[in-house]
């Protein structure tokens, strides 16, 4: 069974075009035109052991809101859609991930309800050219597209690539298990029936 998705959108802000694998090896073709979003996105593939392949043309004149908000979408809508029922799914993951002077924790539920809680906050407005406040818009959309829990927990760090980095890192982990197949699970993981 191919886990595999195909979203294409267009908007009058943006055109996007998102390849998701779930069952990859963490080779990505980014290309939004937000060098620093690019690279969160990079390790996100590599560290999900997922295939991702995003061509995004957005109003980037404007600045970069539109373009990371609708791949956060896209992303969401792709890992929905590639999941299909969830049959024999871990469902659950969560990562606890240190990088340098910071540690985060990301802990998910593909329950089929959306739910983002964001503990944290950067110590920066900008990370490079990017407005660190994207990453929050990012996971939002991804998070409210995909029908999971999030919450992402900035236990300490100060500063914000690493704070960032972390973040991208230790959901791509906890997602990379919840996504696995579990050879003892028969049927979608819950007790109602369906996720």
């Amino acid at each position: 069974m191919s886990r595999t998705a195909t979203i294409d959108r267009k908007t009058n802000e943006t055109d996007i075009s998102l390849t998701l694998n779930l069952d990859g090896t963490g080779e990505s073709d980014i290309a939004t035109g937000v060098g620093f979003f690019d690279h969160m996105l990079t390790l996100f593939a590599k560290h999900g052991l997922f295939d991702l392949t995003v061509k995004a043309d957005g109003d980037l004149e404007v600045d970069h809101h539109h373009t990371v908000e609708d791949t956060g979408i896209c992303l969401g809508q792709a890992l929905l859609r590639s999941v299909g029922d969830k049959a024999g799914i871990t469902r659950y993951g969560s990562m606890t991930l240190p990088m340098e002077e910071t540690l985060v924790t990301s802990a998910l539920d593909l329950s089929g309800r959306f739910w983002l809680i964001d503990d944290f906050s950067f110590p920066t407005e900008k990370i490079g050219e990017f407005d660190a406040q994207l990453v929050e818009v990012f996971w939002q959309a991804m998070a409210a597209n995909a029908l999971m829990n999030l919450h992402l927990v900035l236990h300490h760090g100060s500063n914000s690539h690493h704070i960032a980095e972390a973040m991208f890192k230790a959901t791509a982990r906890a997602l990379r298990v919840a996504v696995t197949i579990d050879p003892r699970q028969t049927g979608v993981p819950s007790s109602k029936g369906s996720l």
